[in-house]
């Protein structure tokens, strides 16, 4: 969860160099804003292969416990018969 704390934390920290970059026209805030945009990208490739690894990882563990047993069949003189067609 630390990830993501730290994605919502970069996308707020861009906030005000993307007001200056398109509100003031300001072409360092633009710069500032495509250097946190690659960071941003990383961060989020990093979080993908994260969940990635650990959904691969959660599959393989019941793959590995034993299969339970299958019940006994009940018998043949348990199930009921069909009733009789009338003629």
């Amino acid at each position: 969860m630390s990830n993501f704390s730290e994605l919502k934390d970069l996308v707020m920290g861009l906030e005000g160099d993307f007001e200056k970059f398109y509100d003031k026209k300001n072409s360092a805030a633009g710069t500032r804003v495509r250097k946190g945009m690659q960071e941003l990208k990383n961060l989020a490739q990093s979080i993908r292969t994260e969940v990635q690894n650990a959904k691969n990882s959660a599959a393989e563990a019941p793959a590995a416990k034993a299969a339970p047993a299958k019940k006994a069949a009940a018998p043949a003189a348990a199930k009921k018969a069909a009733p009789a067609k009338k003629k």
